[in-house]
């Protein structure tokens, strides 16, 4: 699943209907199959399908935008998972904003943008912009600065 959504992720932001469709319907049944794994399993750990099929499953629930009980339960089992090592700081970070994005709240660590203007990311709402830097720090996120050119790049 996390092959194909790495396939198609530009799809995200086209301008073509089709390309659109083709990404809505990818992550929807990404998302539905998620919500499937978790119901029978509880979060992807590391112990239980390794490093690399657990960053696929939040990836999965990342891009879960438009099914937000998936993202919901996704980061509850996360944050149980994050607490023992069994899933990746970073990565739940990225989950935390999203769904307050999602829910139409701010975020906390800066990682989610609203889009871009002139080339330059524009950040969705932060809670406290000044700390956030410190919890990238500590979720093992680069700097907003880095961040921010990196995706000036893409």
């Amino acid at each position: 699943m996390a092959t194909r959504d790495h396939r198609v992720t530009h799809y995200a932001n086209s301008e073509n209907v089709d390309e659109l469709l083709a990404w809505h319907l990818l992550t929807a049944r990404n998302g539905d199959r998620l919500g499937q794994i978790m119901h029978q399993y509880g979060w992807p750990t590391f112990a239980l399908v390794g490093r690399e099929a657990a960053r696929g499953a939040w990836l999965i629930a990342q891009h879960a935008d438009r099914q937000l009980d998936v993202q919901r339960r996704a980061l509850q089992l996360m944050e149980r998972a994050a607490a023992q090592d069994q899933a990746s700081a970073r990565d739940l970070a990225f989950l935390r904003d999203r769904v307050l994005v999602n829910e139409g709240r701010r975020q906390m660590y800066g990682t989610q943008i609203a889009g871009m203007c002139d080339g330059v990311p524009v950040l969705w709402p932060c809670e406290d912009l000044g700390r956030a830097e410190q919890l990238r720090a500590e979720a093992g996120i680069e700097p907003s600065a880095l961040y921010a050119d990196r995706l000036t790049a893409h």
